[in-house]
């Protein structure tokens, strides 16, 4: 069978679903990335047109919040405009069979649906839970289950789908016009009744009623290939406590929220800070580097978090569980899109600590730092998500899923 992969064509989503689709082919299947400028080694067909969603990371990286969202989404929709008209073409000139689609790239599956194909939903960020029964992942809260607490929490999913629907003019009136029923005001019943699958480990998620039986908890999508070599100073690590910090692939534009990372860290001694900045900033930028730290555009994440004490994170799901894989506890600041909700299970259990951008100062952050180097309990807690991450062998059930999901179909 040849499997067509969609996924948006940025890192945080092509790493894990290019890491699924190396195991899936372990499976005796074919695989293509569709729509993509590249797929870490594996076959792609490019975008065939001109991809705003990539010219558009500038500018989200620098927004924060629901600003960033609907940023976000008005691009994603414009993608899935692009799927609805040329995957007919796209499928038959590579005579693909099937389907494996990021949830994130909303509403792809109706292209699917049109064409009669089957297809399987997996998810390279956080899932979303549109039950109501937990918070939305785009939502801060913990999971409680009072009254207020539920209605809230669907208060959440109402605003979530007023966004999409206020992103999707163009999606709707396309699926109108090829004849598609869909209901636009509940986002799931478009999902794969065959398979869904999130490499979110259950053992960090929340637990809710609200999610169908063919969804599924696997564990990691990473498996250490596909990446770009990185050339590391391995030699300056000094053997102190080690801070690795990041901000992603995408939300990466704030040059003060990287200072202030720098002058926390001048105000811990004893430790030593790894910074990756990403391509949009200059580490010169930052100004006087104090010399227990580390400052590079790129840097070998998985390799540098075997070493990690603490890793500082925007909450981005893979760097999260890349952390939690090495028994790597956080400080999480959550930006956007679905970090939110990740920072809410680090918090949840105690893996680590959460605040927030505009509490962010390099006084507090130096406060939560020590926080989670002196107290063991949220390495231990990491630790125990590690043993878990290890003993659900993840990406292999994933790739099992996909693989019985649509060989059944």
């Amino acid at each position: 069978m040849k499997i067509g992969f969609i996924c948006p064509d940025a890192p945080g989503h092509i790493n894990p679903m290019t890491a699924l689709a190396r195991h899936v082919v372990m499976r005796n299947h074919e695989v293509v990335f569709l729509y993509s400028s590249g797929a870490r080694g594996l076959p792609f067909v490019p975008y065939p047109e001109e991809d705003q969603f990539k010219e558009a990371l500038d500018e989200v990286s620098k927004k924060q919040g629901e600003d960033a969202l609907q940023f976000a989404m008005r691009h994603v929709m414009a993608q899935t405009e692009t799927i609805m008209k040329s995957l007919p073409k796209v499928v038959q000139a590579n005579q693909i069979d099937a389907l494996v689609i990021d949830k994130i790239s909303f509403y792809a599956e109706l292209a699917a649906i049109q064409l009669g194909i089957p297809y399987v939903h997996a998810c390279g960020a956080m899932h979303l839970d549109f039950s109501g029964q937990v918070p939305l992942t785009s939502d801060p809260w913990p999971p409680e289950k009072t009254a207020a607490a539920l209605a809230r929490n669907r208060e959440g999913v109402q605003r979530f789908v007023q966004i999409l629907q206020n992103a999707s003019e163009g999606v709707r009136a396309r699926a109108e016009a090829g004849g598609l029923k869909v209901d636009w005001d509940d986002p799931s019943t478009t999902l794969s009744p065959l398979a869904i699958i999130t490499q979110v480990p259950k053992a960090f998620d929340f637990e809710s009623s609200g999610l169908p039986s063919h969804f599924h908890h696997t564990g990691p999508f990473h498996d250490g290939k596909g990446r770009d070599p990185v050339d590391f100073p391995w030699g300056q690590l000094t053997g102190e406590p080690l801070v690795y910090a990041s901000m992603g692939t995408i939300l990466n534009g704030r040059v003060d929220v990287f200072r202030t990372i720098v002058a926390a860290l001048a105000k811990n001694t004893g430790v030593q800070l790894v910074l990756s900045v990403g391509d949009r900033t200059n580490p010169k930028e930052l100004g006087p580097v104090p010399k227990n730290a580390i400052i590079m555009q790129r840097t070998p994440q998985l390799q540098v978090l075997k070493h990690a004490s603490v890793c500082i994170t925007h909450s981005g799901l893979n760097t999260v569980l890349e952390s939690l894989a090495q028994g790597v506890p956080q400080v999480a600041i959550p930006v956007t899109f679905d970090q939110p909700g990740v920072a809410a299970r680090i918090a949840y259990h105690k893996t680590g600590v959460v605040t927030s951008l505009d509490k962010l100062t390099p006084e507090h952050l130096s406060d939560l730092l020590n926080q989670v180097l002196e107290n063991p309990s949220y390495r231990n807690n990491a630790r125990r998500m590690q043993m878990e991450i290890s003993e659900a062998n993840g990406l292999s059930v994933a790739a099992d899923l996909v693989d019985q999901a649509l060989r059944a179909a």
